[in-house]
């Protein structure tokens, strides 16, 4: 049975088909983060964009495990330039079947600098496709149309960013889960900073309703999926 795990911020682990795949793994100086980056483990790491709260502690990170790095050709190139010896190289619109399952990059409207302000190519959310559930981690993002082509995939699990300023607020986040239309929906990318401060109950409230479950999760808190 596929499970996700949140781990603060954007950063989650998911668990299926006998492999830990960790999204956006923003532990060090993550004041959210209920792990550190030298104590998880993991098989994969997909890293949505470059932004030092979500590419993070990739390089580290797998470099102690010997992880497989999955993430857009820019961010590829870079980590391997940092000594990392497993990655794959996707791009908007690609995807690619792994030990664990499926992977395929979405459209999502942000940017993509590293934290030096170098070219971090393309943002991206991702759907993972693990035992048969198709998971949507939207990363950092406007509201888009695109969301509805996704949500034709049948979406089990979409975590999306409430957190406004950045990325989309709470108005928008109940329009993206009419969109995508998932049977679950998990907040993510809030309170980590003041400046993206928002009450999870108050989405939760403004998706009852919908059809659509919402899960609330704690930093370091699991739940599996149905």
């Amino acid at each position: 049975m596929a499970s996700v795990t949140f781990l603060g911020h954007s950063c989650v682990m998911v668990e299926g088909g006998g492999k830990k795949i960790l999204i956006d793994p923003f532990l060090t100086d993550n004041p959210q983060a209920s792990t550190s980056a030298d104590e998880i483990a993991c098989d994969f790491i997909v890293v949505t964009h470059a932004h030092g709260d979500h590419v993070g502690d990739t390089v580290a990170i797998a470099k102690r495990t010997g992880a497989m790095v999955i993430t857009n050709f820019e961010i590829h190139n870079y980590c391997v330039a940092q000594g990392v010896q497993s990655a794959h190289p996707l791009h908007i619109g690609g995807a690619y079947d792994f030990p664990f399952g499926r992977a395929k990059l979405t459209i999502a409207h942000h940017g993509s600098s590293f934290p030096d302000g170098s070219y971090g190519g393309n943002p991206a959310g991702v759907l993972l496709t693990v035992e048969g559930k198709i998971i949507y981690h939207t990363g950092d993002t406007a509201l888009t149309h695109d969301m509805k082509l996704y949500g034709d995939e049948g979406v089990d699990l979409a975590f999306v960013p409430i957190g406004g300023n950045f990325t989309m607020d709470i108005p928008d986040a109940v329009r993206a889960v009419e969109f995508i239309r998932p049977k679950c929906v998990i907040p993510i990318h809030y309170s980590t900073f003041d400046i993206i401060n928002a009450d999870p109950q108050e989405f939760k409230s403004a998706v009852s309703g919908s059809g659509v479950e919402c899960v609330i999760l704690p930093p370091g808190e699991s739940w599996a999926l149905p």
